[in-house]
């Protein structure tokens, strides 16, 4: 997909994140904040609710003065019929979080998530691992896949509670080209002993595995922001294990569709970190 879709001299533009439930997303907190440090006073960055039914009417009703939007649950597989382009990022897991509306009038999508996720271990040294275990395998989980068929040397195991989910994830192992084995979710705690945990279940689904942190762990990504800590990433940061958080992925993967919407490098990690905390703190 081409980047810097948008014109810099455009003054007043709209962009959104859209979906269902969507009260609760930190994206506007983080994109306005990225507007205030790069100048753009007259764009704005909205939070809609919409759902899979309405989604191809809001499209119909997308005039030139947008210049992108988000996209959450339950709307990253859904749009893509409504795309003219989709990255092979988006494509490799069949999920779009950034539509990028173009002069021309094209819709192009992408997925900022996969790149975020590696830009946030990044950021915590995670340059490479041996072997990995995923909790979880919704779309997320899929996500983190895709990621780690690019940092992974060896097995990556997910613990998933049905059968159905098993046989997803080891599909998704083929499809990414990652040697991926699934285990039962009853034996979870073994998942805690990998050199590195990505946690994507939803809020309290982990919080029993908090008791079977090592003594001495590894990393643990948890995709959770909030609430937070976790109970698992409290007690794995007791135990003195190294911990990237939801809050991280989501402003590396909006620094990127900061910088695909605006057309502006860089995008200003610093000031959106600052604005996340801050919002979630005041909750």
């Amino acid at each position: 997909m081409n980047g810097g879709a948008v014109m810099e001299n455009v003054k007043h533009k709209r962009a959104a994140v859209l979906g269902s439930p969507i009260a609760h997303s930190l994206s506007p907190v983080l994109h306005r904040a990225a507007y205030a440090e790069l100048g753009l006073t007259g764009w704005t960055y909205d939070r809609i609710e919409v759902d899979e039914a309405a989604l191809p009417g809001f499209f119909e009703r997308v005039g030139p003065e947008w210049a992108g939007l988000s996209l959450t649950m339950p709307l990253k597989r859904a749009v893509i019929p409504l795309l003219d382009e989709v990255s092979d990022t988006a494509a490799a897991v069949d999920a779009v979080n950034t539509v990028v509306f173009t002069e021309g009038g094209r819709r192009l999508g992408d997925n900022t998530d996969i790149p975020g996720i590696m830009a946030a271990l990044r950021e915590h040294g995670i340059e490479q691992v041996g072997s990995a275990s995923v909790l979880g395998a919704g779309a997320t989980a899929s996500s983190a896949l895709a990621a780690l068929a690019r940092i992974c040397t060896g097995e990556v195991v997910a613990y998933v509670r049905s059968a159905a989910r098993a046989a997803e994830m080891r599909q998704w192992g083929r499809r990414l080209d990652v040697e991926v084995r699934t285990a039962d979710w009853a034996d979870a705690a073994e998942a805690l002993h990998a050199p590195l945990v990505i946690a994507t279940t939803p809020a309290g689904t982990t919080d029993a595995l908090a008791a079977a942190v090592p003594e001495r762990p590894a990393t643990l990504f948890d995709v959770l922001y909030d609430p937070w800590p976790t109970d698992l990433a409290a007690r794995w940061s007791m135990a003195g294990g190294a911990v990237v958080s939801g809050l991280d992925l989501l402003v590396h993967q909006a620094v990127l569709q900061v910088e695909q919407m605006t057309g502006r490098t860089p995008a200003p990690l610093e000031a959106m970190r600052r604005a996340g905390e801050k919002a979630l703190a005041d909750r």
